[in-house]
């Protein structure tokens, strides 16, 4: 007995208007490589901190931003082929993904398990971008200077380098691989304003952006917060 062949679906198409274009399409019709998505994380960060750890005091800077929860988890290794599996679920039409039996979503509550605070004022857009490496080249000339008797000043810079690794490398790196937006600087400047920021809202909504550019077809990797998925 021959059975007809399985429908991908969308079975109504009024709503999601990019099925055309999305990666299901095409791997329903044999068009998409195996190979999963590639991943553009740089490993500045958390190379920087396997040789270098941080001293007390910029540690207790990191905990007063509310950041160095993130610090803690550390890099966690990811399976490429899941998360490319995910991403062909997503429909960047409804910013859901679609399952066999539901619809879900990566929610701020999913983002608080990190540590994050998601309240308070946004995130601000714009600014050009700088190398990773130079970030890094300056850290490790200011660490060897570090001691207990170093001025706060000091201590204060070598936090903003480190929180501007951070954002670079894990909570918003870009297809570059190489470069982190200068836009968060503006944000560095006053360390004690960093947690009234809703950095949990500005994270979740740089990875759904991401995701949305992944589902397409000429996409070939993603970037992101991607533990979250």
């Amino acid at each position: 007995m021959d059975f007809p062949p399985a429908h991908c679906g969308p079975t109504e198409d009024q709503l999601l208007v990019l099925q055309g274009d999305h990666r299901s399409s095409f791997v329903w019709e044999g068009q998409l490589s195996d190979e999963p998505l590639r991943a553009r994380r740089p490993d500045d960060l958390w190379e920087f901190m396997a040789q270098h750890p941080f001293h007390a005091r910029v540690v207790a800077h990191l905990q007063a931003t509310g950041f160095y929860t993130i610090f803690r988890i550390e890099r966690m290794l990811l399976d490429w082929f899941l998360i490319t599996a995910l991403v062909e679920r997503w429909r960047p039409e409804t910013h859901t993904f679609h399952l066999p039996t539901r619809e879900a979503i990566i929610t701020l509550e999913d983002v608080q398990f990190t540590g994050y605070r998601p309240q308070g004022d946004a995130v601000q857009k714009g600014g050009s971008r700088v190398a990773l490496s130079g970030i890094r080249d300056h850290m490790l000339f200011l660490h060897p200077h570090i001691t207990a008797e170093t001025e706060d000043l000091h201590i204060e810079r070598c936090t903003r380098l480190v929180l501007l690794l951070l954002f670079g490398c894990v909570l918003f790196p870009n297809t570059s691989g190489s470069l982190v937006s200068m836009r968060f600087l503006h944000h560095l400047q006053q360390l004690d304003d960093l947690p009234l920021y809703n950095w949990g809202a500005a994270v979740l909504a740089y990875l759904y952006r991401s995701m949305c550019r992944a589902s397409m077809l000429c996409a070939v990797d993603i970037c992101g917060f991607l533990p979250l998925l």
